[in-house]
Parts: C-alpha cells; sequence; structure tokens
C-alpha cells in the first residue's frame, strides 16, 4: 500500500490542464478487496502465505541489469522516479516491487510444495506490462514472468502457460518467453486498450517459441458470454494441448463493467465461471495447480465483488455475501456472444492447431 504513485488525473500527471487527484493505479482497489475476504469471513479460513522480497538474481531472470540497476538508484531518491510509459513512482518502491515479486514466487513454493491447493498472490504494483528493459503501464517488474522462471530454472517445471484476462494485452509476459517453447503465454484482452500497438492475433512466438503465444483481442463491449466462449474454444483446448505442470493467472478486474480502463462488460459471476473451468482443467493437468497473480482493476466499489468471487471458487468455500452488482451488470445488454465476437473467436481456433 505504501507504493506511491503520485498525484495524477487518472493517468496524467500534474501539470496538465486538468486538476490532479489520484493515480488509477493506487491502494484502494486492493485494500478494498483485502477488506471484504475479511468482512465476508473468507480470509480467516484461508492459509496466509507470508511474501519475501524476490532476490537480484530471481529478478535478473527476466530483467536486464541496466534496468535494475536504475529503478533502485531512483527509488534511492527522495522524489521517486519513472520506471516507462506511464508507471511513476515514488521513494521506496523499488524495494515493494521486489516484495510484489516474491509474493507470486512465494505463492509458486506454497503450491508446488503441497502446502496449498491453489493460491492468489494479491500483490502491487502490478507486473504483466513490465519487459525485461523497461516498466510500463503502472508494472515495474514482471511478476508472474520472475516467477514462472523460478518455476521453470529453481524448481524444474517443463512447461508453464499463462492465461491473462486482464482487460489490457499481457505484453510483458509475452515478450519475456517469445521464443520460449516451454511457455504457453495466452492473453485475453481487450483490442487495442493498451498497449495500443500489441496484441494482435498474428503475434504467434518467435524462434522456438513459434505457436506458443495465443492472444484473443476481443473487441469492446463483450461480455461474459465473449469470455465464455473465449475460454471453452480456445484457452482450455489450448491448456489441453500443452499440458502444463502449472497454470498462471495474470488477474486483473478491469474488463469488469464499469472500470474506467476498460470497456468490457464482465461481472462476479462471471470471473466465478471461468476460474471454475481453470480449476477443471488443472485438476487434468496438473493436480490443480494455480497461481493467480493480482494485476489491474481500477473501480474500487467493484472489484472486491469480483475477487471474493474468485477466492471462493479457488477455496470451495461459498460465504455469505452477495454481489449487489450482478442484477445491473448481468442486465446489460450485449452480455451473450455476438456475431462480431463469433467470428473473431472462430479465427482464434485456428491458432490452436500449432501446439
Amino acid at each position: 500500500m505504501w507504493h506511491d504513485t503520485g498525484t495524477h488525473a487518472g493517468v496524467l500527471p500534474a501539470g496538465n490542464p486538468i486538476q490532479p487527484g489520484t493515480h488509477a493505479e493506487s491502494p484502494e482497489t486492493k485494500r478494498r478487496f483485502k477488506n471484504l475476504l475479511e468482512v465476508s469471513g473468507l480470509y480467516e479460513q484461508l492459509l496466509q502465505i507470508a511474501p519475501r522480497p524476490a532476490t537480484d538474481e530471481e529478478i535478473l531472470r527476466v530483467h536486464t541489469p541496466d534496468y535494475i540497476d536504475r529503478l533502485k538508484a531512483e527509488s534511492a531518491s527522495p522524489r521517486g522516479g519513472d520506471g516507462g510509459m506511464l508507471t511513476p513512482f515514488g521513494p521506496g518502491s523499488y524495494e515493494i516491487a521486489a516484495l510484489s515479486a516474491g509474493g507470486v514466487i512465494a505463492a509458486v513454493d506454497a503450491v508446488l510444495d503441497g502446502k496449498a491447493d491453489n493460491a492468489y498472490a494479491l500483490v502491487r504494483p502490478p507486473g504483466h506490462h513490465a519487459e525485461p528493459d523497461m516498466g510500463m503501464g503502472f508494472c515495474l517488474l514482471a511478476n508472474a514472468a520472475i516467477a514462472g522462471r523460478h518455476a521453470l530454472e529453481a524448481r524444474g517445471l517443463e512447461r508453464i502457460a499463462y492465461v491473462d484476462w486482464d482487460v489490457h494485452h499481457g505484453n510483458g509476459t509475452q515478450k519475456v518467453f517469445w521464443e520460449d517453447p516451454q511457455a504457453l503465454t495466452i492473453s485475453i484482452h481487450q483490442d487495442r486498450n493498451f498497449p495500443p500497438d500489441s496484441g494482435f492475433m498474428s503475434d504467434i512466438g518467435g524462434g522456438a517459441g513459434e505457436g506458443y503465444n495465443i492472444n484473443v483481442p476481443l473487441p469492446a463491449g463483450s461480455g461474459v458470454g465473449a469470455y465464455e466462449a473465449t475460454f471453452e474454444r480456445v484457452v482450455l483446448p489450448a491448456l489441453r494441448a500443452f499440458k502444463p505442470d502449472l497454470i498462471f493467472v495474470p488477474s486483473g478486474f478491469d474488463a469488469g463493467a464499469h472500470d474506467p480502463l476498460g470497456r468490457m462488460m464482465m461481472h462476479g459471476e462471471g470471473y466465478r465461471s471461468l476460474t471454475n473451468k481453470l480449476l477443471t482443467v488443472a485438476d487434468e493437468l496438473c493436480d490443480g495447480r494455480i497461481v493467480m497473480s493480482h494485476e489491474g482493476g481500477y473501480n474500487a466499489p467493484t472489484v472486491p465483488f469480483f475477487g471474493l468471487a474468485v477466492m471462493e471458487a479457488l477455496s470451495g468455500i461459498k460465504t455469505e455475501v452477495e454481489d449487489p452488482f450482478m442484477p445491473l451488470f448481468s442486465g446489460m445488454g450485449g452480455q451473450e456472444l455476438q456475431p462480431h465476437q463469433e467470428q473473431l473467436i472462430s479465427e482464434a481456433e485456428r491458432l490452436i492447431e500449432r501446439l
């Protein structure tokens, strides 16, 4: 919560011709998510996994030394620094980012050691936009990619998969594993939302990793029907073809209705359904081993209910809390799969043939 993104008007820094306020990536959605877990009674029934800072060795499996040296130097400055495109940070943020990445590593170890059936790493700052040599989109370190390299290189797994349902393209994870056949990277995102020049269906990986990157750039306005169809016809068949030893989910809730940085219509029961689908395929392929890593989601009133639905599914514990947004969000026009969405998903199905 002490990671300081500064005084902004959404993503615009102070000095623009609009009154600054709170940065879009603030502590509020994460704090309220955790608070709802506590209020619901679920938090006390979960195994608590203590995070620890990722080491330089672990971070350098993904990031370049020059980039990490710059982050450390700017983090030590009383003025903070700038990680890259739309990624401001304050004093001490590098240490917090290392703890965020280390939290995902700790979650991986807990699952692989059999201490937890699955895990959700509620960490900040997020990670899926960070590239080896630069931060981007509020992300300083590539949390899930760093944890994935740990799973492959330190824990000896042979194959890992990523299913990124954040509304924005997981460009950082894609770039880290672009030529790596040990990692299947799948991103389901709003077409050309952010970054606006990435996430195309034609981007399938390169070299030895060709065919192991799948992008499904859904049209703006897609609802639960489009996400359900994408999972049933693209995500789950791809996972079954690849047979990972562990599934990572960069879990952004900004595809939820009313998010200020997305234009999709997901709701809590939709996220619950997608989680249950992943649990089923994980039981088939990798002893149920799933690690979710928190990413985006910027509407403070709704994100906690999306997160609670996911946590109830992962834990198998249904609380007495009812989502007050469900009647509104489920009734939105266009929640069903639309013809133009169907056409794109049909095109994406062809990508599985390469696996």
